[in-house]
């Protein structure tokens, strides 16, 4: 395993005279919008040494996507997010690239009927990404689950309304959410997915971070943003925040694993696909969440914000776009960043803008030899829309070393 060497390799961003910024950007577009949204974060009070910025950072809401925010004694919600627990999943297979059919359209089809994806009717139960019937199994699972929610909601009643948490328990989501067949650096066959904690995330994300902005009601103007409004340790809503956040997580997982799962059983069912098993290679991790840990000797809240953690041997995933490599990478356990790393490519522009610039033709180009959608739904997931994964692995070779190398060769997107 590789070490950590004394090399600095972050650079140093003028804080504004808040806290430090280290930011993992050499070789990676940085831009103006981003490093300010950092120097805000800066300012707050109870920044625990330094902020950290991986290679893939932009511009988010509030909090900066791709920040690493260490605080003692306050949590910033927004700075965790709406898509709480988001994060990766990855397991190889017994199959090689010489088992895989020549066209994987119906290995695609079938993927896309096992785990409902998109959105339609608001995320009720006639929406397309979420089950009208739930599987037994999902009932089954989501029982672990069912007794700390009803204790959340019976203290925030709002939590439940709209959220739908098991008839989308075990189901992709939209946006970059995305399921892929892989083939890594020796033609042996991954299957991987990228998604969260689906519409109660998003109802806890967003119902608690409109309370930090009203308890702090009396404070607010004094913060650099609206946005990061925060909650203070040992206060009602903080325990409650925690609470509620660390289920989100936990529903996260488990959403993930019920995918892979059912993906799996797609993959068997495919026209084309010979009898398979799975291996022991399993990584499943979060990069939207909050954490109590220790660093330099002290017990802190850290808030991943688009980044992964990478302990000394931790096992993680940095997703490129569509038509790009991915990594499974271990983590060098780097204090410097937290022990974390980035969660993938980056934007380099806005969904908007991308749709604005690319075509439909441009997006069949960049995505050619790969099953997948190329229509003009898409466009503002094509890979120019992100910056260059070879340029984002570049930038944090001190934070993680690279254990596979895959690319896709299915693709399904939410």
């Amino acid at each position: 395993m590789n070490t950590v060497t004394n090399e600095k390799n972050y650079v140093e961003v003028d804080s504004g005279g808040g806290a430090p910024i280290r930011a993992w950007v050499k070789g990676v577009a940085f831009e103006p919008e981003a490093e300010q949204q950092l120097r805000n974060a800066a300012q707050l009070p109870f920044i625990f040494r330094w902020i950290a910025a991986m290679p893939d950072v932009h511009m988010g809401i509030g909090a900066t996507v791709g920040s690493v925010i260490p605080t003692k004694g306050a949590i910033i919600p927004a700075a965790v997010g709406v898509d709480i627990g988001c994060g990766m999943a990855a397991v190889r297979t017994s199959l090689t690239a010489a088992d895989l059919p020549d066209n994987l359209k119906s290995l695609r089809t079938a993927i896309e009927k096992a785990v409902p994806h998109g959105r339609t009717d608001h995320g009720g139960r006639n929406d397309i990404g979420a089950w009208r019937e739930v599987p037994e199994l999902n009932r089954a699972r989501w029982a672990s689950l069912e007794h700390a929610y009803q204790k959340i909601i019976a203290k925030h009643p709002k939590l439940s309304r709209n959220a739908h948490p098991t008839a989308q328990l075990g189901t992709l989501g939209t946006g970059n959410h995305f399921i892929e067949v892989c083939l890594d650096e020796s033609d042996r066959v991954w299957l991987m997915l990228h998604s969260g904690s689906r519409g109660i995330g998003n109802r806890i994300g967003s119902y608690f971070i409109e309370l930090a902005k009203k308890d702090m009601r009396h404070l607010i103007n004094n913060l650099p943003d609206r946005d990061l409004a925060y909650l203070e340790e040992g206060t009602e809503h903080f325990d409650e925040y925690v609470d509620a956040v660390g289920w989100a997580q936990s529903y996260a997982r488990l959403n993930r694993e019920l995918m892979m799962e059912a993906i799996v059983e797609a993959a068997r069912s495919a026209r084309g696909i010979p009898p398979f098993t799975t291996t022991d290679e399993v990584v499943n991790c979060h990069h939207n969440y909050v954490s109590h840990e220790t660093h330099f000797g002290e017990k802190v809240f850290v808030t991943r914000k688009g980044a992964v953690r990478a302990g000394l041997g931790d096992l993680g995933i940095i997703p490129g776009s569509m038509g790009t490599r991915s990594y499974i990478v271990r983590g060098l356990g780097n204090p410097n960043s937290f022990m974390s790393c980035s969660h993938g490519a980056g934007r380099s522009m806005s969904r908007t803008e991308a749709r604005r610039r690319f075509t439909v033709a441009d997006h069949e180009a960049a995505t050619a030899g790969i099953e997948c959608r190329k229509d003009a739904d898409v466009i503002d997931e094509t890979p120019g829309a992100y910056k260059s994964i070879d340029a984002v692995m570049a930038a944090q070779k001190d934070l993680v070393e690279v254990v596979h190398t895959l690319h896709q060769v299915v693709c399904v997107k939410g």
